[in-house]
């Protein structure tokens, strides 16, 4: 507390109504005697400040003199009697001994007719020693994400305690290897001293600490604030991060033989070699579920043996301790280690031809592979035909592999009449094949041409049958057409498919509805609204008749595109005009959004792509424009939004309708 502090506080003593009366007899006593900064406070420096309230006058005596001296150990008097002259209120400057310890300093008062009354007295506490080193307790290794909170240790001051004792200790942590937790050279303020709990409380918990080397620096800080000479300092490496364990040797899919893995681990923090103490670094794999195969360091190698499907767990333990093993450890469960899947298929799979023809497609030969492992190859697989018992090569037919079933498509009207013998090879997904001429009931597979009739499919759009139409966005087509036998004989009552396959980026890709022809062989039926697509009729066949199509008609759909401006006026050099539209399609918007081109034209000419912006997922796009040339004055300018063909849109490219913009 300095000066003007002291004289405060025995302002505020002397406001109430006298609580130190003069003792009868005794003289005159300084009121509410306080040291500067506190008398239970130790100070740094030897020099104290002194304050008081001098009594009012009583029985005509007032103060006339101040007397003071201060007192050391045993009573001795250190500082001898000084008398000043006048009745002052406070002592400036009041100098103890250099030696550390506590003092009494004693105020008594003299009056005007000579007498001295009794004194009062104040501890005067200094201590300008400081603490001796402390050494924080290293870490000889690297600390894991489990040892949070971490527990850093202090050693004892070395030397003698200063006579204030120590008050507790200040650490700092950070990256520099040279810190310090004080500002200070010499001393260290109450704030900066994070452990108040004396001596023995030489313990810091650490909730956490970055990836990396920390420093650790200490100092004790004495009763007075005095802080050792120099900062004690360790290094502390973390490591929180599990090694990163990569598996070679596991195929992509299905495996004919046993297959090697080798698990490889690296760390960039405290490494996968052993130190000198601490864990020691592993890596392991783990197959279905069992004991791990172990290997110190980073690396190791284990063979998956037998057919079916295998897990395999691949994990490592860096020389931290960091482990993702999956396990538990120190309270906190591992992550869990990284999974791979290694299928092994050595067996051939089963194929097999139906047991009869389709009686609706007799054309179609169809033959199943099954493999209860790896499952038949969905790419690959074939079927060959060739005359029964001729001998020559077998001639491959266009063969659809769907799923475990082989489908071709034999056109038995290339052929000669004769008995036909087939041949289907079917593959698993690791590459066994079999080949196969018999049925499912061992019978042989042939077929006798000619199997039927031949029919043909007319069909397009009403109106001429246009190869390619093009409709507004949400307006459908008529598709009409013609079934035939032979050259002109009508069919009638027979199911015909109308397939619609529409562009890329629709949902669904396909549709197909049946109708039945009429007189004449004729049918018709309405396509509904929706992107653009291909159109043709099929018909699948039947006992007595070939399946037929028709030709492949386009259905074009211009896209849907509305646009409007918030203001019919824009002011040059004023606020933009704000362009919001919606490109319609419902869920067909492609990923990322569809590009719009915003055009503007003057009347008599073309229409020109100023700014291109892409919608969001629903196909709303917003762009503000704004006026800055003087020529856009009295200008009628028009704008629309024109939406171009576009990877992934299924429609026709398309305008909104034109918006006028006076500029003025």
């Amino acid at each position: 507390m300095n000066r003007w502090g002291i004289l405060v506080a025995v302002a505020a003593s002397l406001a109430c109504p006298p609580c130190e009366a003069t003792a009868a007899g005794t003289g005159l006593r300084p009121l509410g005697l306080q040291v500067g900064g506190g008398e239970e406070s130790w100070h740094t420096e030897r020099e104290f400040t002194l304050g008081w309230g001098n009594p009012p006058p009583e029985a005509g005596l007032s103060v006339a003199a101040v007397h003071y001296r201060v007192r050391g150990a045993a009573d001795a008097v250190v500082v001898g009697e000084t008398r000043i002259g006048w009745p002052v209120e406070i002592i400036d400057r009041l100098r103890v001994p250099p030696e550390p310890g506590v003092y009494t300093a004693e105020v008594w008062l003299e009056d005007s007719s000579g007498d001295e009354g009794a004194a009062a007295a104040a501890k005067l506490r200094f201590d300008d020693v400081r603490p001796g080193h402390v050494d924080p307790v290293p870490f000889p290794g690297w600390i894991s994400r489990t040892a949070f909170p971490y527990l850093v240790r202090l050693g004892h001051p070395a030397g003698p305690e200063p006579a204030s004792g120590i008050a507790g200790y200040a650490v700092s942590i950070d990256r520099t290897p040279d810190g310090d937790p004080c500002a200070a050279a010499d001393r260290c303020t109450a704030t900066e001293t994070d452990l108040r709990g004396g001596a023995a409380e030489a313990s810091l918990p650490i909730a956490e600490l970055p990836e990396g080397t920390s420093y650790v620096h200490a100092v004790a800080a004495s009763g007075s604030g005095m802080r050792s000479i120099a900062a004690g300092h360790i290094a502390l490496r973390v490591d929180k991060t599990d090694p990163v364990t990569r598996l070679a040797g596991a195929p992509g899919g299905w495996a004919g033989r046993p297959v090697t893995l080798t698990a490889t681990a690296t760390d960039a923090a405290s490494g996968m070699e052993a130190p000198s103490v601490g864990v020691s670094p592993f890596t392991a794999i783990r197959i279905d579920g069992g004991s791990p195969v172990v290997a110190a360091g980073d690396s190791v190698t284990a063979t998956v043996i037998g057919a079916g499907v295998h897990t395999v767990a691949y994990y490592a333990r860096d020389a931290a301790g960091n482990v993702d093993d999956g396990g538990g450890g120190g309270g906190q469960p591992n992550r869990a280690p990284a999974m791979a899947v290694v299928r092994i298929d050595p067996d051939p799979p089963r194929v097999a031809f139906s047991n009869s023809q389709n009686p609706r497609a007799p054309e179609t030969v169809e033959a199943r592979v099954s493999d209860p492992l790896s499952g038949p190859d969905p790419s690959r697989g074939r079927i060959a035909v060739r005359r029964a018992g001729s001998g020559d090569p077998f001639q491959e037919l266009p063969t659809e592999v769907d799923g475990e079933e082989l489908r071709a498509r034999w056109d038995s009207d290339a052929y000669p009449a004769a008995e036909y013998e087939f041949r289907a090879t079917g593959y698993d997904t690791v590459g066994n094949a079999t080949s196969t001429s018999r049925r499912a009931n061992g019978s042989s597979m042939t077929l006798r041409n000619p199997l039927k009739a031949p029919t043909r499919l007319l069909a397009g759009f009403a109106g001429g049958r246009p190869a390619r139409y093009t409709v507004p966005y949400g307006r459908g087509s008529l598709f009409a057409g013609r079934l035939i036998a032979g050259r002109r004989a009508p069919l009638v009552g027979v199911p015909v498919q109308v397939i619609e396959r529409f562009e890329a980026g629709s949902s669904p890709r396909e549709r197909v509805s049946t109708v039945r022809t009429g007189a004449g062989g004729a049918f018709s039926a309405r396509l509904a609204p929706g992107p653009s697509r291909e159109v043709l009729a099929a018909m699948p066949g039947t006992a007595t008749l070939g399946r037929s199509a028709s030709r492949t008609v386009e259905l074009g759909v211009r896209g849907g595109l509305r646009m409007r401006a918030s203001s019919a006026v824009a002011r040059v050099g004023g606020p933009p005009v704000v362009f919001k539209g919606t490109v319609a399609g419902g869920g067909a918007i492609p990923p990322g959004g569809k590009l719009v081109q915003l055009q503007f034209r003057l009347p008599g000419l073309p229409w020109t792509a100023f700014r291109t912006v892409q919608t969001d997922p629903r196909g709303r796009f917003r762009y503000a424009y704004g006026f800055s040339d003087d020529d856009s004055r009295g200008a009628r300018f028009q704008f629309r939004a024109y939406a171009p063909a576009q990877s992934g849109w299924p429609f026709e490219p398309a305008g909104s309708r034109p918006i006028a913009v006076w500029g003025r």
